[in-house]
């Protein structure tokens, strides 16, 4: 995220770590993907500003993340395999949850259910940690963050911790699971960010904390 502060204004701690954060949150990742742009995607001026991108699904495997930017803000999309679907129902994990049931509103009415996402498989998240805007590291290997870590994200800046759903653990600085963007499927193998099934009108304005 690029953050331009007003000339009488200094950069606030939140936005100081986030752009911090930035390179050593996104590049340090494993098991990470970029996709290539179309020429003919809105240039990053109509990006940023919210126009809705559309993202290939086609070449990110079962296990891997890709990153794009939406808004100014890095969005998380997970494949999430058969066996990290288990865990996120899996007691073990959720027991460890702030709001396993995604109770907050940090997503839209279509993914508030346990998986946090329109489809099972594929998680979207704004990869922004509620607590001061860092961003927070993929670990979705079992063992990755601790002994009994089985897979998320974990944020570097204070040990905030998130699973792959980006629900938010309990006894950790963040206090709200990740947001979930405005996102829908025109197709199969495409994921368009900024615009919503038909018949929603959710706006990332109206979550409780970015």
């Amino acid at each position: 995220m690029e953050a331009v502060a007003p000339a009488d204004k200094a950069p606030s701690r939140r936005d100081f770590l986030f752009v911090a954060t930035g390179a050593a949150g996104v590049v340090a990742v494993g098991g990470v993907v970029w996709p290539l742009i179309d020429q003919m995607e809105p240039d990053a001026e109509t990006i940023a500003a919210g126009a809705p991108i559309d993202v290939d699904l086609s070449g990110v495997a079962p296990g891997q993340q890709l990153l794009v930017k939406w808004r100014g803000h890095p969005i998380f999309i997970v494949n999430r395999t058969p066996a990290a679907l288990q865990v996120l129902q899996d007691p073990a994990l959720t027991n460890q949850l702030s709001d396993p049931e995604s109770k907050v509103m940090q997503q839209p009415a279509y993914a508030d259910n346990w998986h946090r996402s329109v489809k099972p498989e594929y998680a979207v998240l704004v990869g922004v940690c509620t607590h001061l805007g860092c961003i927070p590291n993929f670990k979705p290997d079992k063992g990755d963050v601790s002994p009994d870590w089985l897979g998320g994200y974990f944020c570097p800046c204070h040990g905030s911790k998130y699973d792959l759903a980006g629900r938010v653990f309990r006894g950790v600085p963040a206090p709200y699971n990740l947001p979930v963007p405005p996102y829908t499927f025109p197709d199969d193998k495409t994921l368009r960010v900024g615009a919503n099934p038909a018949g929603s009108t959710y706006d990332l304005d109206a979550i409780v904390q970015l």
